[in-house]
């Protein structure tokens, strides 16, 4: 039997897009596309070894690409989101 699909992210990733740091599990994705973020404003909530780690904003732009939806599991250097 064929292996399932893998999650489907809503937009494509660029080489741009921010990587995950580390692997776990996506539990809360916390901005939409075209919303405005600021430079460390906490973009979404990544659960690794039953801890939850922030995931923030590299730079001050507008959300280009959310790249995750909550519940996926990501591996180090996955692509979460772009700002632009």
């Amino acid at each position: 039997a064929p292996a399932p699909a893998a999650p489907v992210a809503s937009t494509p990733a660029g080489a741009d897009a921010m990587p995950s740091p580390m692997p776990g599990n996506i539990l809360r994705v916390l901005v939409n596309v075209g919303d405005t973020v600021t430079e460390n404003q906490p973009l979404m909530i990544l659960e690794a070894m039953k801890m939850e780690n922030e995931i923030v904003a590299a730079k001050a732009g507008v959300v280009a690409g959310i790249h995750v939806k909550e519940g996926q599991v990501v591996n180090p250097g996955d692509a979460l989101i772009t700002i632009n």
